[in-house]
């Protein structure tokens, strides 16, 4: 699939992603791409976010590819069954937090938990660095296996975030672009 015949859905997690955020560029590089505004990105209610994302998807008026980051990635699994058959083409999704078993995981962001393990009804790629502190290499597999995502390991780069140095990502651009010609 091409960028230009789908919706291209931006998902920020916690905090949303601010200025220099790879997830921002993207949007401003990208003609059909645009940021899902949640109501509060600091306390987040998991309820509102999943059903912002699901009329996000909604009123799309062509195929959708969800781009997640972060605390987003549960947003869009708990979502999953409820968008509407066939409208989510794709999910590419970065740096999900474990919000089980990861202590450093914000007291906020673990409302969203526990993640469902059901299968996700679109192809998706889970990427994740080995050096994220959310979330181990082996979580993050394990999340990928239940998903049913193809699953990345992009090497010793942090939480994949402006504080861990990735404004632009060209790398991720990459593994967006792989998603988006197996779709």
């Amino acid at each position: 699939m091409r960028i230009a015949e789908c919706d291209i859905l931006i998902l920020p997690g916690l905090g949303g992603s601010g200025y220099g955020h790879w997830q921002v560029r993207w949007a401003e590089k990208m003609r059909t791409a645009a940021i899902v505004e949640q109501a509060d990105w600091d306390e987040p209610d998991p309820e509102d976010w999943v059903d912002t994302i699901i009329k996000a998807v909604e009123l799309s008026d062509r195929p959708v590819v969800l781009v997640a980051h972060s605390l987003a990635v549960f947003a869009v699994v708990h979502a999953a069954s409820r968008f509407p058959k066939g409208k989510v083409r794709g999910a590419f999704l970065v740096s999900p937090p474990d919000l089980e078993m990861n202590p450093d995981v914000p007291e906020e962001a673990k409302c969203f938990g526990p993640a469902p393990r059901d299968p996700l009804p679109f192809p998706s790629l889970l990427v994740i660095s080995s050096s994220d502190r959310y979330c181990s290499l082996e979580r993050a597999a394990d999340m990928a296996g239940a998903w049913g995502s193809e699953f990345h390991q992009a090497g010793d780069a942090g939480h994949i975030n402006i504080a861990s140095g990735h404004g632009p990502w060209p790398e991720g651009l990459l593994m967006f672009t792989r998603l988006m010609q197996r779709l």
